[in-house]
């Protein structure tokens, strides 16, 4: 059977698209059903870096409500995230303090990163829960990816390989230092 497969030879309604099944993926799925939740500063990854000193942490900058901090399993370089000092999972129980210095903190992350690296856009979003793609549910975080055209492939689907040209240490000294220049 060939990667694609086209919806017509599978039953389905023809509808332009061919699908690339990956049913490797299901590991992904299947391993979440089991991980217990994060109880706190204990356990949880996000809660544990507020402890640690920001480069060992890939902490970039330390707000009164927020920290921002570089995804330790980027899709792209410069893969940020915008959480809350506080153990809360859910966007709705965030303090009106927490979600305006997150909103405020991601507009200062697309900045930050457009200087260090000419990104051409983002993607700005939320995983609400383990349903719903979320990988720490219990800790809201919100991405922030910057983008290039063509960064895009099928390198990790097929290849199972991700490509970030840059090293953590070498992107968080990028982002940390230019942080407190760019307004």
């Amino acid at each position: 059977m060939p990667d694609f497969v086209d919806g017509e030879l599978m039953g389905g309604q023809p509808d332009g698209f061919e699908r690339l099944w990956t049913p490797h993926r299901m590991a992904y799925i299947e391993d979440a059903k089991d991980r217990p939740e994060y109880e706190g500063k204990h356990d949880c990854p996000l809660c544990a870096k507020l402890e640690m000193p920001d480069r060992d942490a890939l902490v970039v900058f330390r707000g009164e409500h927020c920290y921002v901090v570089l995804n330790l399993y980027p899709y792209n370089p410069g893969h940020l995230m915008v959480c809350p000092y506080r153990h809360v999972g859910w966007y709705t129980d965030a303090t009106d303090a927490e979600r305006d210095e997150m909103s405020v903190l991601t507009q200062k992350a697309m900045r930050v990163l457009a200087s260090v690296s000419g990104t051409q856009g983002f993607n700005i979003g939320m995983n609400q829960g383990a349903v719903g793609g979320a990988g720490i549910a219990e800790h809201l975080h919100q991405h922030v990816v910057p983008r290039w055209m063509g960064d895009s492939n099928f390198l990790p689907i097929i290849g199972k390989t991700k490509a970030l040209p840059e090293m953590l240490d070498d992107t968080w000294a990028k982002v940390s230092s230019a942080w407190g220049e760019v307004d």
